[in-house]
């Protein structure tokens, strides 16, 4: 069983079925919404909401590409034209460290902590420190995924295809000094097993001084591995939904079995089980520890009014509807149906970063302090992390139509 086209049309040019249009009218939006609250009197609003969409849409795009490297360093053949797409949100990869270096201007509005007695943490919550072992730590992070990029699109490109500009460039490049297989395949694999590693150790790092550091009294030692688990969660729901309406549109040559979106579905409902797990694991730590340092911070998101409303919500739309809709085998092959449940998940995750950042933001409130400003600017973001992917298959619109073959 699969969908869309069939082999006869491997030879057709792969276009995105998102129009870079849409993508556009999504990024002014929020660049709109955005600019008018900086200079309205709302700053302080703003740039919270610029935070927590640049943590979930940096995180999908770190943890989409995180397939590709796990698909390559274990020799998974199955993964098919998925890795490829996979690969395409590494052209994110600049944006976003472009968005974090912005997050400096809005410095006095994020990091509550500024000018307060710290208790013996001011060498590591100062923001000449913080902002510079970030930045270092994207840096290598996404020069590792480039770099990965570079050498499996040797692999599968080093002849002459249709593509955009860059495309045609490595192509030119390829011509001059071709590729040797083996060479680049020895190189992509240890590039994946860094981009994995490096994943782990970034991943940590930002939840520690863009998420848990908002409370700096508060400490969880699993606070780094819950951050790089629930970015590998939505980075697999994200490639889903991208490969369904890609394939749904039926004019990219994308073709994928009933067998592709089971298998990826099964591995987006293990990395549900395993947020869950660590979401369990430091709820329970800290409850039986009952250490009012540690103790404050989590009653006050699951137990007072209104955040304890949001964590339940969070929960249910992350693991609790996805796992029981999930254990169905059927489920997981329709695309249709596969796009509705990583959607809900991934709208899940915003409302997570807002449940863990809310409440330092927002003190003594009554109701949720989301307003028509939140979802704006994730829009924006989500336009700019779409026509990323857009242009990228633009640039190369075969790795939807080929297989990553060892050419060795």
């Amino acid at each position: 069983m699969s969908y869309g086209p069939k082999s006869s049309t491997a030879n057709v040019p792969a276009r995105p079925a998102m129009p870079l249009v849409l993508c556009g009218l999504l990024t002014a939006a929020g660049l709109v919404v955005f600019v008018s609250q900086l200079f309205g009197g709302n700053a302080a609003r703003a740039w919270q909401s610029y935070l927590v969409s640049f943590l979930l849409f940096s995180a999908i795009a770190q943890g989409a590409v995180l397939f590709s490297t796990l698909m390559h360093a274990v020799g998974a053949r199955w993964s098919g034209p998925l890795a490829g797409l996979a690969e395409a949100f590494i052209s994110f990869f600049p944006v976003s460290f472009v968005l974090f270096l912005v997050l400096f201007i809005g410095r006095q509005h994020i990091f509550p902590w500024l000018g307060h007695d710290l208790h013996g943490k001011e060498v590591w919550l100062n923001l000449p420190f913080l902002f510079t072992r970030d930045a270092i730590g994207l840096l290598l992070l996404y020069g590792l995924g480039l770099a990965y990029l570079y050498h499996v699109l040797g692999l599968k490109l080093a002849v002459r295809q249709s593509g955009g500009p860059v495309a045609q460039w490595l192509f030119s490049r390829w011509q001059t000094r071709p590729p040797e297989p083996d060479r680049f395949h020895r190189r992509a694999t240890v590039l994946a097993f860094l981009y994995m590693f490096v994943f782990a150790v970034v991943l940590s790092l930002l939840g520690y001084d863009l998420v848990m550091s908002m409370d700096p009294h508060w400490y969880s030692t699993l606070f780094g591995a819950y951050s790089f688990v629930k970015a590998i969660y939505v980075g697999f729901g994200a490639l889903i939904i991208t490969a369904a309406i890609l394939q749904l549109g039926g004019r990219t040559g994308l073709s994928l079995a009933a067998s592709h979106y089971h298998d990826i579905g099964k591995l987006f409902f293990a990395f549900g089980l395993v947020w869950a797990d660590f979401f369990y694991a430091q709820f329970v730590v800290i409850w039986y520890g009952n250490i009012s340092e540690e103790t404050a911070y989590v009653i006050e998101r699951t137990m007072t009014a209104p955040w304890s409303l949001l964590a339940w919500a969070v929960l249910a739309i992350c693991f609790i509807a996805p796992f029981l809709i999930l254990l169905n085998k059927r489920i997981k092959t329709l695309p249709a149906a596969m796009v509705v449940i990583c959607g809900a998940v991934i709208v899940g995750m915003w409302l997570e970063h807002f449940l863990l950042l809310g409440p330092v933001f927002h003190h003594g409130v009554e109701r949720l302090p989301l307003s028509w400003i939140d979802p704006l600017v994730a829009l924006g973001f989500l336009g700019l992390l779409a026509a990323s992917v857009v242009f990228y298959l633009r640039q190369f619109p075969a790795v939807l139509t080929h297989r990553l073959e060892d050419k060795r």
